[in-house]
């Protein structure tokens, strides 16, 4: 017996720890390698990837016979039967199309792209490999219905289907299922802390509404950034590029950028993987002296602006600074300002690391345990409000992720700081105050002026010698006094006197999935949910946290049903259903359904439509901020935010004189929500008719909530006669359309009183027969005693755009990759309903890209050209307004494979023919990058 039991006991053991090895190629139809190809087991979860050779090996705990199959993005897949240990296998995967291509983004669940629901777009391996643009984040702007906003060398922001800006909270960006908008300003930084080029899976991309499945940020699109797996692929790989900027402004500069990327399977239960990425350069310098109010004013006009001078926006009526005094003409002085250079060295910067930590504690199981941690930090300008040096920016998350096919459960912390941040205009601002007090300055102009006019000077001539005197040893950029200034006011974080911006804000969030369709037959059926909490800390100096930081949170559950119905034997039809809930703890809760139908035809058509709903949340600075902005206080549109702000100022001595009023008072932000003008009532005011009562002037934003959008798509994929064609069509309504208002809020005077009935603009004298709080407002206006606000609200007007995109690949000449897409958009905004309000959807009505390129022009030699057209367009925005003209560039890259160096070269520029651009007002032309680079993929 004991015997019986030790042979059934080896036999056991036998058949437990028995292994098989394969080993094998994956090639194309022209016998090239593909690397990174992945090989499974059917109906297990074993795999690995091929090298850069395309040469595998997979070690397998189980006896043949079982089934090997090979697949890579672009290829279709391929199965070859295991019949013996130690077996070679050869697979020849076949060329696909861009359908073939597997998204999981579209409906959290894995689909081919030409199946998906709704409109989705996929960058992968190959698409990164091909790229004529400078790097991967770049060439996303190639994919249809996608726009990127430079707003500096290293942070590009992407947005789809208009409203855009660089401050963009209605786009979501995700890396490995983590959001990185930056807490402290509720937007993804591009991929200044993202993701490094050789650790890039795939990038998928749903432009539109996605709040369904994506919650509240997912409200113009969302971008899906994926890593590779350390079980997947293992080695070292990297890539250095070496090359120069080159543009008027700034001239030529070296740029570098560097990535590495190493990880390891230590056994079949754990691996590792890290990766470093580096990038140094020169920004692209804004340098526009225009008028920033688009009056056509320069230096030689009393009250410049200059979009890209910072200290000219302190201004003054000097007959009102003056005391009413009839000698004093009747206008506005501003100061003079410094240029951009003088406040920045224009060094762009980002250095970023990550690294995770993977557990697979049951063999032949997909359940993985993971921990990831990413750091990054960084130089770059930000345009807001105001234009920011971001210097030495730290941002940091920590994820812990159990997962396996069937769902998922992930919690993350996202953390960071601004180090030495500062605001340039309030630089520009306060080291003008450092040198000479605002009431030194306009009463050395004003005084200069009066005396030169006594002396006989013609006015122009009093002008010239009043500023003369007022910018008597003014600090000069370079000087010794300048640089103590400068250096002061960086580093003194009170935005009165001083620009540094400090922040320590945290966003905590959790969310997880889990899909039933393992165990239910009839119909894929997935639920979930997220939960967020938001701690803003500037220390009072972006957000109105003066006493301490401000938390609130919010969250969401969800569903979803997909069920496949045949049709006949050539139709197939996909009907998904889904629906959210999400209620923050400052709002009310709402739903927000999805539902869509694609129907495929012959295998190689399918239609889609779709109807589904989004929301916005208010973005953190919408909500809390308190911020000096220069020509206007910006006030967060939270109802408990507007008593937060607070400022005291100075009354003129009119006012004083005639309505009793104290020489300074101290108004909230609440002034600016419930006792304000319009900004228009300046100039509109002289066309009032007496008949009357002037109350469309009464301004009065209503408190900032969550606006929504009802989106309605029809789409088509196909092939037909060797052309890929995706084309899609969209219609958004939106309700309670969030964007600014600016506002005028006089020091004194009831608004609810305000009643023009009777006043005749021609005839000063018919102030008399207006009630108090009438003439206290007018006069207030005449004598710049008023504040301009900022303030975050909703429109009742009616919102709506529409637009459209067709994409059509094909090869031509043989094996001639040939691509073109088209972009329409369309605002539909009638501004006369609400004439104080701005969109800001900043883009443009067409766009056109082609690519044309081969990756097999002779032998390991390959080239791509991408060619872009974009049509001009109004940029609205915050810091300011203004028109964007149409422009083209080209990129262009040829790269060479060497094989046994497991290396690619490629020489390539961006911006090729060096037509110099900008995608927004107020920032610096975009010159050329030309560089050559050497990537090393040892996996």
């Amino acid at each position: 017996m004991r015997t019986i039991l030790s042979i059934l006991l080896l036999f056991f053991c036998g058949i437990t720890f028995a292994q098989t090895t394969i080993t094998g190629t994956v090639v194309d139809d022209n016998g090239l390698p593909i690397p990174s190809a992945n090989i499974i087991v059917v109906d297990a979860s074993v795999g690995t990837v091929t090298d850069f050779d395309g040469n595998f090996t997979l070690n397998v705990d189980q006896n043949p016979p079982f089934t090997l199959q090979a697949s890579s993005i672009g290829f279709e897949s391929m199965s070859i039967e295991v019949t013996s240990n130690n077996q070679t296998l050869n697979f020849i995967l076949n060329e696909g199309t861009a359908l073939d291509e597997v998204v999981v983004s579209a409906s959290r669940t894995p689909e081919r792209i030409f199946e998906s629901p709704v409109t989705v777009e996929r960058f992968g391996l190959k698409e990164i490999k091909n790229t004529a643009s400078a790097d991967f984040y770049d060439g996303l702007e190639n994919l249809k219905g996608v726009d990127i906003n430079t707003n500096s060398l290293t942070f590009k922001s992407i947005n789809t289907r208009g409203f855009a800006a660089f401050n963009n909270p209605r786009f979501m960006q995700l890396v490995d299922g983590m959001d990185n908008s930056a807490p402290a300003l509720n937007f993804p930084l591009g991929n200044l802390i993202g993701m490094v080029e050789t650790d890039v899976q795939s990038i998928e991309l749903l432009p539109g509404a996605a709040s369904a499945l994506y919650g509240a940020n997912a409200f113009n699109g969302i971008l899906f950034m994926t890593s590779k797996n350390p079980f997947d692929h293992v080695g070292i790989s990297g890539y250095i590029k070496q090359g120069i900027t080159s543009q008027e402004a700034a001239g030529d500069n070296p740029y570098t950028d560097l990535g590495i990327r190493m990880a390891h399977k230590f056994s079949d239960k754990f691996a590792a993987k890290v990766n470093f990425g580096y990038v140094n350069g020169t920004d692209w310098l804004a340098d526009s002296e225009a008028d920033k109010l688009n009056r056509g004013l320069t230096r030689a006009d009393l009250d410049y602006d200059g979009i890209n001078i910072y200290g000219d926006e302190v201004s003054a009526n000097i007959r009102a600074a003056g005391g009413g005094v009839g000698i004093i003409p009747n206008v506005v002085v501003s100061r003079t300002g410094y240029k951009e250079s003088d406040l920045t060295d224009n060094k762009a910067e980002s250095i970023k690391a990550d690294w995770g930590l993977y557990y697979r504690p049951i063999t032949d199981n997909s359940l993985e345990i993971a921990y990831v941690g990413k750091v990054g930090t960084g130089s770059t300008i930000y345009q807001g409000a105001q234009r920011y040096r971001i210097d030495g920016f730290f941002m940091q998350q920590h994820k812990l992720e159990i997962k396996n096919d069937n769902f998922f459960l992930r919690g993350y912390v996202t953390e960071d700081k601004a180090g030495d941040t500062y605001v340039m205009d309030a630089t520009g601002v306060n080291i003008n105050r450092e040198w000479k007090s605002d009431a030194d300055w306009f009463g050395d102009y004003i005084g200069t002026y009066v005396n030169a006019t006594f002396s006989g000077a013609t006015e122009a001539e009093a002008h010239a010698a009043a500023r003369a005197v007022a910018e008597a040893e003014r600090y000069e950029p370079g000087s010794p006094q300048f640089n103590r200034a400068f250096n002061k006011i960086i580093n003194d974080p009170d935005l009165t006197t001083g620009s540094k911006f400090q922040d320590n804000s945290k966003i905590y969030h959790a969310d997880a999935n889990y899909n039933f369709s393992h165990l239910l037959d009839i119909a894929e059926i997935q639920v979930g949910g997220s939960y967020r909490k938001f701690s803003l800390n500037s220390f009072g100096t972006i957000y109105t946290d003066y006493d301490g930081p401000i938390n609130y949170s919010e969250f969401g559950i969800y569903t979803q049903i997909q069920k496949s119905l045949d049709l006949n034997e050539s139709m197939e039809l996909k009907l998904t259903g889904s629906v959210r809930y999400d209620k923050a703890e400052l709002f009310d809760g709402f739903f927000s359904p999805r539902i869509s139908a694609g129907l495929t035809i012959n295998k190689d058509h399918n239609i889609r439509g779709s109807f589904q709903t989004g929301f916005r949340n208010p973005s953190t600075q919408e909500l809390f901020i308190g911020l000096d902005g220069g020509r206007a206080f910006l006030v967060g549109g939270a109802k408990i935010n507007h008593e937060r702000y607070f400022g005291t100022y100075d009354v003129s001595p009119f006012a004083q004189a005639a309505f009793g009023m104290p020489a300074t008072i101290t108004q909230t932000g609440e002034s600016g929500y419930n006792n304000s003008m319009t900004a228009s009532i300046a100039t509109e005011l002289g066309n009032h008719d007496a008949a009357n009562n002037g109350r469309e002037f009464v301004a009065n934003p209503g408190s900032v909530k969550p606006e929504q959008v009802s989106s309605f798509e029809l789409g088509y994929r196909g092939k037909v006669k060797g052309l890929v064609i995706d084309l899609s069509g969209y219609y958004n309504s939106y309700k309670d359309f969030q964007s600014t208002k600016n506002v005028i809020a006089t020091y004194y005077g009831d608004n609810q009183n305000f009643d023009l009935t009777g006043y005749d603009p021609a005839n000063p004298a018919t102030v008399a027969g207006l009630n108090e709080d009438t003439q206290m407002i007018l006069a207030a206006l005449q004598n710049d005693d008023f504040e301009v606000y900022q303030t975050y609200t909703n429109t009742d007007a009616s919102v709506n755009s529409y637009g459209a995109a067709i994409a059509v690949s094909t090869k031509v000449l043989g094996n001639f990759d040939l691509a073109m897409n088209y972009t329409f958009a369309k605002l539909d905004f009638d501004t006369s309903q609400d004439p104080d309000f701005r969109t800001g959807f900043n883009t443009p009505e067409h766009k056109v890209k082609a690519s044309f390129g081969n990756t097999e022009l002779f032998k390991n030699f390959g080239f791509n050209l991408a060619w872009k057209w974009s049509d001009s367009y109004l940029w609205e925005a915050s810091f300011g307004d203004g028109d964007v003209p149409a422009y083209h560039t080209i990129d262009a890259q040829i790269n060479y494979r060497i094989p046994s160096l497991k290396s690619t070269f490629k020489v390539g520029a961006a911006n090729l023919l060096g037509d110099e651009y900008f995608t927004a007002f107020g920032s610096g032309f975009i010159g050329s990058q030309y560089y050559v680079s050497w990537t090393i993929n040892n996996l």
